[in-house]
């Protein structure tokens, strides 16, 4: 498969996850009466996955996240060659989709990225728990880590086959049930990026966190899946 349809199908997914994602949240969890609430925000993320995973999975391997890259870089089940133009295309695709989000939420009368949050990460007093710079710190570590860890193991040349995508959206379905009280769930830096350039001002001072957080977890389940889980898969 050539780089360039590589990345535009990195670019298509990663638009498809924050559009899917972002936009349940923005749009759907407030809707007066019917509104889907965490569970259904939750669940938005994860088919966003699940569905893109099967449909451009056999194309450039369904990352749709910078930390996927590095962590399956750092795994030995990507090559480096590839990291950078892959990051690139999943932020862009991030900024699309939440600038195509902004369009339609703002046709709403009254609507305002900055009050709203517009799905924005955050810690201290824009987490919507209110949870601190440590508590966000930790979540995202670890729960990119096992995200990680559920990605390497089931896409193992030694798993079961065609049952990846089920695992890999179920997994991001979970974390984001635990973790969008303490930071709105990122796991991923170029979701927090599209974002956070819509609500500006906060959310771009905090955003290093969600680049670095999921980063490192990534990292740690690169070198953790090499070690415990002997020769590497495909």
């Amino acid at each position: 498969m050539k780089l360039s349809t590589k990345l535009a199908a990195e670019f298509i997914g990663t638009f498809w996850l924050v559009l899917g994602g972002c936009g349940s949240a923005v749009i759907a969890a407030a809707f007066p009466n019917v509104g889907i609430g965490l569970l259904g925000v939750s669940l938005a993320f994860g088919l966003t996955v699940l569905t893109l995973a099967y449909a451009l999975g056999h194309v450039s391997g369904a990352h749709f996240n910078p930390a996927v890259s590095v962590g399956l870089f750092i795994g030995g089940r990507f090559k480096g060659s590839e990291l950078l133009p892959y990051i690139v295309s999943q932020v862009l695709g991030a900024i699309a989709a939440a600038g195509v989000l902004y369009l339609i939420a703002s046709g709403k009368s009254g609507f305002d990225a900055v009050g709203s949050g517009f799905a924005a990460n955050g810690y201290g007093e824009h987490s919507p728990g209110g949870y601190s710079m440590q508590s966000a710190l930790i979540t995202e570590v670890v729960f990119t880590f096992m995200f990680l860890i559920i990605i390497l193991g089931a896409t193992d040349d030694r798993a079961p086959k065609g049952f990846a995508g089920i695992a890999i959206g179920l997994g991001l379905t979970l974390i984001h049930l635990v973790s969008i009280p303490v930071t709105n769930t990122s796991v991923n830096p170029a979701r927090s990026t599209g974002q956070a350039i819509f609500v500006g001002g906060w959310a771009v001072s905090q955003l290093w966190l969600f680049w670095l957080a999921p980063i490192v977890g990534a990292a740690l389940a690169g070198i953790a899946y090499k070690i415990f889980a002997g020769r590497q898969g495909n």
